[in-house]
């Protein structure tokens, strides 16, 4: 069974990739840069300069991307860029860059969609995301495409990954893989999965208020603490720095340092796809996550929504996956261990900082695994309720945070493979809607650059 999914995930990731990437190109072209042109104004949404208190919905547009960055931003940054540069060397990370550029793209159209097509929730509360733009802009035709996806959501939003890795890191780097209590190894990681469960559970069931208020507080300092650590990293080998820059755009054509299968015939078809995966893994721009978060939040003008969640692949992949995937490159660790994923990453920080870089990376692993176990619930939840009354979709909160302790202890391929296919086919209904509802975007964008909106701060 476990090798039949894992065939089955391949099968179906491929072409799912293909439609991201062609859907995000599409949007790059159809869109003449228009969004682009207006990074600063993004900023400044962002910045709250536009907020309106009175506005429908139910949070800021920095709490609503904070909660998206929140998922994004997670142990994926540490782990998978680590994986990524273990089998395509300096290069993967040039391709996971236009990734996220294309992302860009893709993340102001299918957010922008969900504020301008927000619909109500059996409560009479605005709501957002790829279901509710399925239903209200394109009508009951379409409505198999808005169950499809939810029911794909309430799956692959399951905590079980997130639970395993961050339970498993800190056994390994908190408690150096040795058992604690004179208890087996087992009993710890369960242990470890009810303090997560519990810590999960004072925030998750507030719903996207409070939500949106701890995702606000912890991406910044997630952000900072990561960007501060790398910085001592870069610092000890500053004279390597200019040297892996090089590299990276280098190795990017060359793919002299690649060790998968080849794709389309190539090692150069197997690198590009290598980073195109892991950045859409990371960033999860064309998913359908960020237009969930989008549409919660206070707006009358959807373009600031589009705008502000354009950011999100910014600081997630060129950002935060560039600090982590420097710090490995310049330690050499990359070279001269055998280690992928996050076992990679603290060599590089144990490696640059002897006397405390593995606790460094343990606490950036917590702040990132936690806050991206708060975001998910929201999302799931949220499927949900547009299937059933909002009144019961309450009970999604509970099974997710029984799948954190049970994602903490078990060893769960069969059940990981299925969140990994469920999420992928997320991007179906959400990318084709998008491409199909892209010159309402369009239509919108230009009304509101031209009318002014855009300079007219409150």
């Amino acid at each position: 069974m476990q090798s039949f999914l894992d065939d089955l995930s391949g099968y179906i990731w491929w072409p799912v990739l293909f439609l991201i990437m062609g859907g995000g190109l599409f949007f790059l072209l159809y869109s003449r840069f228009i969004h682009f042109r207006h990074i600063k104004h993004a900023i400044d949404v962002l910045r709250g300069k536009y907020d309106d208190p009175d506005a429908p919905g139910q949070i800021s547009a920095y709490k609503a991307l904070s909660t998206a960055l929140a998922s994004t931003v997670g142990i994926g940054n540490l782990s998978g860029v680590a994986t990524a540069i273990a089998l395509g060397g300096p290069g993967a990370l040039f391709w996971m860059w236009v990734t996220a550029i294309v992302g860009m793209s893709t993340n102001f159209f299918t957010s922008t969609l969900a504020s301008l097509y927000r619909g109500k929730d059996s409560n009479g509360e605005l709501q957002g995301g790829p279901m509710y733009v399925i239903r209200e802009a394109l009508g009951k035709r379409w409505q198999p495409w808005a169950v499809m996806f939810c029911l794909c959501c309430m799956v692959g939003a399951l905590p079980i990954y997130q639970a395993n890795q961050l339970t498993q890191a800190i056994f390994d780097i908190g408690f150096n893989a040795q058992p604690v209590g004179g208890v087996s190894a087992g009993t710890n990681k369960l242990f470890i999965g009810i303090v997560l469960c519990a810590i999960a559970s004072t925030v998750i069931v507030g719903g996207i208020q409070r939500i949106g208020n701890w995702a606000g507080r912890l991406v910044p300092v997630m952000i900072v603490l990561h960007f501060a650590s790398v910085m001592i990293i870069l610092v000890a080998y500053a004279d390597r720095v200019p040297r892996y820059l090089a590299m990276i755009f280098e190795d990017a054509f060359a793919a002299h340092h690649y060790h998968g299968q080849p794709f389309l015939g190539g090692m150069l078809g197997g690198i590009i796809m290598l980073g195109v995966r892991r950045a859409t893994f990371s960033n999860e721009a064309g998913i359908g996550t960020a237009p969930m978060a989008m549409g919660a939040s206070k707006s009358s003008a959807p373009v600031q929504e589009g705008l502000a969640s354009m950011l999100s692949p910014v600081i997630d992949t060129i950002v935060s996956c560039t600090l982590t995937a420097l710090a490995i490159l310049v330690t050499d660790v990359w070279q001269t261990s055998r280690s992928s994923g996050i076992t990679l990453t603290a060599e590089a920080y144990g490696k640059a900082m002897p006397l405390g870089g593995h606790y460094v990376l343990l606490v950036c692993t917590l702040v990132f695994g936690i806050s991206a176990l708060f975001s998910y619930s929201y999302y799931g939840r949220k499927a949900l309720a547009f299937l059933i009354d909002e009144r019961y979709s309450a009970g999604y909160d509970y099974v997710y945070l029984a799948m954190i302790v049970v994602g903490a202890v078990a060893s769960m391929e069969t059940m990981l493979y299925v969140i990994d296919i469920a999420f992928a086919l997320m991007a179906v209904p959400t990318m084709i809607t998008s491409m199909v509802l892209a010159p309402k975007v369009m239509a919108e964008a230009r009304r509101y650059f031209q009318d002014g909106r855009h300079k007219q701060k409150r």
